[in-house]
């Protein structure tokens, strides 16, 4: 009877197996489908009050983009460079301090690693305007929706969070110069054929718009990718997203819900370009 009980509980495991692979350690690939679904900018928010911290970040910003700086930090990600990553500084009110907001787990622009060592491009640009302005950094770590409130409220200085410019938050902060230019694009698993007839991103809504409730596509909360699929044609001020036909699924970080794709709990997922491209480099290397 043992030996039976026994057979009968393998058999479940290696049907769950079967069910969610990526959970039983079989390497479940992902694919980018590298056609934009929007274009849109990214840049720091400050308060707008501030005029002082907003033209000292629009100088460095300047500067970095002059003398090859920035260029050296995209290439630590994008190219061959090293990552440098560094730690926060306690905060302290008695010191002077430059506190910034950001939200971990959009790569490559802010990542934390299980030492608690920060590193991205953001990151590294707030670690490098800190010394310019020569302010002690301190970066704290929060859920994304919250960022652009802790600026607008005075917890945080500046907003480094891969944060769109758009109508609704620039009634909350100020933004400084756009540095990076962003997109929207979907990701899936690599052996999802839905979109790979796909040449235009009209093709690619010809084919969101005949989805139903049935099909779930994730995104990361209170991002851009969000709106997409929620649509916001009632805002005049909004991106002219009609929404898609789906099931919309929220997650605090745009990896979990790539790991929910993979574990067959949501069908796609949709995201900005560059965390697509680092996601998925990971998840296949």
């Amino acid at each position: 009877m043992k030996r039976i009980i026994s057979i009968a509980l393998a058999l479940v495991m290696l049907l769950s197996c079967v069910a969610t692979l990526a959970a039983c350690g079989e390497k479940i690939g992902v694919k980018v489908i590298d056609i934009a679904l929007s274009e849109e900018e990214y840049a720091f928010a400050v308060k707008k009050e501030d005029a002082e911290l907003l033209g000292q970040i629009n100088a460095y910003l300047t500067q970095i983009k002059a003398d090859g700086t920035f260029d050296a930090i995209c290439n630590k990600y994008f190219g061959d460079g090293t990552p440098e990553k560094f730690a926060s500084a306690a905060l302290d009110p008695a010191k002077d301090q430059l506190v910034v907001a950001t939200s971990t787990g959009f790569a490559p622009f802010e990542m934390v690693d299980e030492n608690g060592q920060f590193y991205g491009i953001d990151l590294e640009i707030a670690k490098g305007f800190a010394a310019y302005i020569g302010k002690e950094l301190v970066i704290q770590d929060m859920k994304f929706e919250s960022v652009v409130t802790s600026v607008q409220m005075g917890t945080c200085d500046i907003g480094m969070a891969g944060l769109t410019v758009t109508p609704a938050r620039e009634e909350m902060v100020t933004f400084s110069n756009s540095y990076y230019n962003a997109s929207q694009v979907l990701i899936v698993n690599e052996n999802d054929t839905t979109f790979d007839a796909c040449q235009t991103a009209a093709d690619i809504v010809a084919i969101l718009d005949t989805l139903t409730a049935e099909t779930k596509i994730g995104c990361q909360t209170g991002t851009t990718g969000e709106t997409y699929l929620t649509g916001d044609l009632d805002n005049p001020d909004g991106y002219g997203f009609k929404g898609v036909p789906a099931t919309k699924m929220g997650y605090d970080y745009a990896a979990l819900a790539v790991t929910a794709m993979r574990n067959g709990e949501i069908n796609f997922v949709i995201l900005d370009n560059a965390p697509a491209k680092t996601i998925a480099a990971s998840v296949n290397d």
